[in-house]
């Protein structure tokens, strides 16, 4: 049994904005999964439940949770989400982070809602404990890199994680590489998201693996 896992797993692939893409459902919907195989999807966002619900609604075996998984710094059971209805139906914009919603929204009016918060390291003991964890995709508007580097990777098995850094700078990229590393994960191209935007890192190391992500400058600098 293995789990595939996504952070920010917004509306799925309803969202006609995007051409009904979405990198990691189309990856799952297109591999022929183990029946005991699990799926399980976190959305901080309410008002994408209903969307994120049909588009798996084929599927078993997944799990649904409405929660901001946040970093061991968090010590809110609860905590504000921001979004503007301009970015309806999907909310692919709503972050955690006022600041990061005015950046894609600047002439828009910033509404919030309160959801519940969990700690990532307790959220992952829960639902998967020592199961093996195939695939770990993470694209959290704006907390990407407080998740990361508060993941204790030593008590997971993940093989493979995606994770978005177009909101990163060039200190926190080379810090998650360094971190990722240093766990025997090595830069394996290109992660889910259909527009580039996201790393994709596997746990495999040689030398030669090693040398081509310790000196691996050029994305990290895009």
């Amino acid at each position: 049994m293995s789990y595939f896992i996504q952070i920010g797993a917004g509306a799925g692939d309803q969202d006609a904005r995007v051409n009904f893409k979405d990198g990691f459902t189309n990856f799952i919907k297109n591999k022929e999964l183990n029946k005991n195989d699990k799926i399980l999807l976190v959305e901080a966002n309410p008002l994408n439940i209903k969307k994120l619900k049909e588009c798996w609604k084929y599927y078993e075996n997944i799990k649904i949770c409405n929660l901001a998984l946040v970093d061991k710094n968090f010590s809110e059971k609860n905590i504000k989400l921001y979004y503007t209805e301009d970015d309806k139906p999907c909310y692919q914009a709503a972050s955690l982070f006022y600041d990061h919603v005015k950046k894609h929204y600047p002439s828009s009016k910033i509404l919030e809602l309160n959801t519940k918060t969990e700690k990532i390291n307790s959220f992952l003991r829960t639902e998967v404990g020592n199961n093996n964890i195939e695939y770990l995709a993470i694209d959290a508007e704006g907390i990407d890199f407080d998740l990361i580097m508060d993941i204790d990777f030593s008590n997971f098995e993940i093989q493979n994680i995606s994770f978005e850094v177009l909101h990163l700078n060039l200190i926190q990229k080379n810090k998650i590489k360094d971190k990722l590393m240093n766990n025997g994960y090595s830069y394996f191209g290109k992660g889910f998201d259909p527009h580039g935007y996201d790393l994709m890192f596997k746990k495999k190391m040689n030398l030669y693996l090693w040398v081509k992500t310790k000196f691996f400058v050029r994305k990290l600098k895009k």
